[in-house]
């Protein structure tokens, strides 16, 4: 599907095919992100190890985050409910927005202007499906609304939106597309952030429920999924591409440079909350049918909305909704 510029409004992005809180004085640090120089880097410090939490906890710094006042103006917001949330987040899915890469970074604001109005209005979902967005020069943005500390329930990987989040970089990382240092060191820094909050280590496996048989495993499956995923860990898809894919061990190892681990990863499943039973007769890990090829198409035609009643689905845990 494809989004045109609205009429009057100047822009370099002819087409775009879809996919699928600064508070205070903090919020000042959104202005170096902009021009005068608008394709410059973001440096994110990933040799420099978080200083250890008194309680013993791997902590990361939080990322500078641009809100998503930046980029959602009243001329596309749409009204929608109330975000719905987890109790926390314990892996993070790595996506591509499967649009174009050759934007200026200062341009990136009204590239995900479009991606939310493409999701919220052909697709009639009530928010953009991504928690976050890195950006080419590393900008991290705001996505779904809730709360960037929160765990917001997303709309980013079919099966597996509950104590998850989705991180999309912003662009094409197909086989042979170079993937930008700036932009995966700050899809680090988000990642290390998000799970240190729940002090896991990005280098190990997380316990998920799948929501929904459409995944790549059945309904009420329990799988163990890296802490930091690709998309198609979790879904039958191509995405986030095989150049960024190629990326996710790098990615894992800079994260939990940044939590101050050094130690190897333990290599046992995280517990995340009480044991679920899995189906009689359904493998813990096994996938619902033999391996398919990914699907052809645009991504987000294979999202699932957060319209779908997806936490009826899930076995309820303290503080899920």
């Amino acid at each position: 599907m494809r989004v045109f510029p609205r009429a009057g409004r100047r822009t370099r992005i002819t087409a775009l095919t879809l996919l699928g809180c600064l508070p205070g004085l903090a919020a000042a640090l959104v202005l170096v992100l902009y021009p005068p120089d608008p394709d410059h880097a973001v440096v994110v410090h990933l040799a420099a190890p978080a200083p250890a939490s008194p309680d013993g906890r791997f902590r990361a710094p939080r990322p500078a985050i641009v809100p998503r006042s930046a980029w959602l103006d009243a001329t596309v917001r749409r009204t929608q409910p109330p975000p719905r949330y987890d109790d926390r987040v314990v892996a993070v899915f790595v996506h591509h927005t499967d649009s174009p890469n050759g934007y200026p970074c200062a341009s990136a604001p009204e590239i995900i202007r479009r991606l939310y109005s493409g999701q919220t209005g052909d697709r009639a979902w009530d928010d953009i499906g991504y928690n976050f967005i890195v950006d080419r020069c590393g900008t991290i943005y705001e996505g779904r609304a809730g709360g960037t500390e929160r765990a917001v329930v997303g709309a980013h990987t079919q099966g597996f939106n509950h104590r998850t989040a989705g991180i999309a970089a912003l662009g094409t990382f197909t086989a042979g597309v170079p993937v930008p240092r700036a932009m995966t060191d700050s899809i680090a820094a988000v990642a290390a952030w998000k799970l240190g909050l729940s002090d896991v280590d990005p280098r190990t496996s997380a316990r998920l429920v799948s929501s929904n048989g459409l995944s790549r495993y059945r309904r009420g499956t329990v799988v163990a999924l890296p802490a930091v995923a690709g998309h198609q860990d979790g879904y039958r898809t191509n995405c986030p591409g095989a150049a960024l894919t190629a990326r996710l061990p790098e990615i894992r190892e800079a994260a939990a440079r940044l939590q101050g681990r050094v130690s190897p990863a333990a290599p046992t499943a995280l517990p995340t909350g009480p044991p679920t039973a899995t189906p009689p007769g359904t493998p813990a890990a096994t996938p619902a049918g033999p391996p398919a090829a990914p699907l052809p198409g645009p991504l987000e035609a294979r999202l699932e909305p957060l319209r779908t009643p997806v936490a009826a689905s899930v076995p309820a845990s303290p503080g899920t909704p």
